[in-house]
């Protein structure tokens, strides 16, 4: 059986927080937020790939690592290096992909790749 990544989720301790973080700084769009009595959750626009969605965690744990695949890893480290927690700097690992780690406002660990040549 082949099976294909659809929909990955961090959670999240403030919703609304976590959405303009994920706005503002990343410039990921938030297509639609849903909060009832049982959940708290919104997902982001996404070109190719699995579905990139954030919620409040009902455990009240967070705590995850997601990494993207970008185009120009050097031009946007420049855009983030300043305005984030950085988990790893950027750096080229020894297969060719250039890397570095930040973390949202909950800790969760978001990698962005470009991957080598």
């Amino acid at each position: 059986m082949k099976t294909r990544l659809a929909h990955v989720r961090a959670n999240v301790s403030d919703l609304y927080k976590s959405i303009e973080w994920y706005e503002k700084i990343l410039g990921f769009e938030c297509t639609g937020a849903d909060i009832n009595d049982s959940w708290s959750y919104a997902d982001f626009e996404c070109g190719e790939g699995a579905t990139f969605a954030i919620a409040v965690s009902s455990k009240g744990t967070t705590s995850a690592r997601f990494n993207f695949n970008v185009d120009n890893v050097n031009e946007l480290w420049e855009q983030l290096k300043d305005r984030v927690t950085v988990i790893e700097a950027i750096e080229t690992m020894p297969y060719g992909n250039k890397k570095f780690t930040i973390a949202d406002p909950d800790g969760n660990e978001l990698g962005f790749i470009q991957q080598g040549r």
